[in-house]
């Protein structure tokens, strides 16, 4: 239980509060994950993992598109791991992939006309859970500590990934 010296102002928090906060964090992701999910998934198991994740981003992309190394490394991913997800995918319908008129190493992961509504149907139910389930515990303030806080855990891991 020892402590390390405070830097930037911060006061003193004891190694095992870290260890705590940290792992609460984990555990209300984990335990918040699927509810944030409940009645979205339309093909059962089948679409198990990030797939809500990948059609999100693409719902929300310039030409519902985006090169498929960014969107794996995005839904933290490997690259076989995302092939397998965008093959499901493409199998329902739902993606398609395109290749890079201008680099041929590039491939692109876009939704078909099917998965921008799936898509659009799933977010809308997903908006309406996350008002209940986050909004509703947290409040408006609450929530946008948490997004500052996320932004800055992730922005200095990237930083620091960086280096």
């Amino acid at each position: 239980m020892t402590s390390q010296p405070s830097e930037g102002g911060v006061r003193e928090i004891r190694d095992d509060d870290l260890i705590t906060a940290w792992g609460l964090f984990h555990e209300a992701l984990s335990a918040t994950g699927p509810v944030l999910l409940r009645g979205i998934d339309p093909c059962g198991k089948d679409m198990s993992g990030p797939w809500f994740e990948v059609l999100i981003r693409l719902q929300r992309s310039p030409d519902h598109r985006l090169p498929m190394s960014q969107l794996a490394r995005e839904v933290s991913l490997s690259s076989g791991g995302f092939t397998k997800l965008a093959d499901r995918l493409e199998r329902h319908g739902y993606l398609v992939r395109q290749s890079c008129p201008s680099d041929r190493r590039v491939t692109y992961a876009a939704l078909t006309p099917e998965g921008l509504e799936l898509a659009e149907q799933a977010r809308s139910k997903h908006i309406a859970l996350l008002r209940e389930h986050v909004l509703g515990t947290l409040g408006a303030e609450g929530l946008r500590q948490f997004a500052r806080q996320a932004r800055m855990l992730r922005d200095h891991s990237r930083e620091q990934a960086a280096d």
